[in-house]
């Protein structure tokens, strides 16, 4: 890896990192943390993850979080760090329960597990990116603009070489986002059965 993309390896690292601390101080948090007091927290942090701070440590820690992570898809990190901007919206379930059923599908078989392996259409693959294009196209439909713009970066990232590998899965999948979707999924519909349950209480008779 070339010392330009190390250095965009490393930036992007510390300020997910950066975002992943803010979110979790949110949630153990019983009141809203302004977006400034995010804003500044996140410079902060972004700066102690991406120097060496000495203490025996030769690398900075973004570098070994990265060693552990590896490196995040472009669609992981843009919904991590857009999740502290003010008025974020939830992703909606129907991407989380899209991104869990390609993941299903597309790890074992990328792995090994039949004759069919879908990570080598993510070498310029023209049906693959008609697929995405569609697909940002239906989420553009569904109201969720944040989606077109996140899949629209990443297929840039993808055409100008942003990141070490030249491989499209790269910039749109990874271990991190398969396993939130899967989780998130019994999560949302909990909650969703939860609210419905506490609105037919509110409005029962008598």
């Amino acid at each position: 890896m070339t010392p330009y993309l190390q250095l965009i390896a490393l930036l992007e690292m510390s300020l997910t990192c950066a975002v992943v601390l803010i979110t979790l101080s949110q949630k153990l948090s019983s009141k809203e943390i302004p977006f400034v007091i995010r804003l500044l927290a996140a410079v902060l942090l972004v700066n102690l993850f991406f120097w060496p701070l000495g203490m025996s440590l030769e690398l900075p820690l973004s570098a070994y979080v990265r060693g552990v992570t590896g490196e995040l898809s472009i669609v992981t990190m843009l919904l991590l760090w857009s999740s502290i901007l003010p008025a974020a919206k939830k992703t909606p379930l129907g991407f989380k329960v899209s991104v869990a059923l390609i993941a299903i599908v597309f790890y074992p078989l990328a792995l090994g597990l039949g004759m069919l392996d879908p990570y080598a259409w993510g070498y310029g693959s023209i049906g693959l990116l008609i697929a995405i294009i569609f697909f940002a196209i239906v989420c553009g439909l569904a109201g969720w603009t944040q989606g077109v713009w996140i899949l629209s970066f990443a297929i840039i990232a993808w055409a100008v070489h942003w990141h070490e590998s030249a491989n499209l899965w790269d910039y749109l999948l990874d271990p991190i986002l398969a396993i939130w979707a899967l989780l998130a999924i019994p999560n949302a519909i909990y909650h969703k059965r939860r609210d419905r349950a506490q609105s037919d209480y509110l409005f029962r008779a008598g």
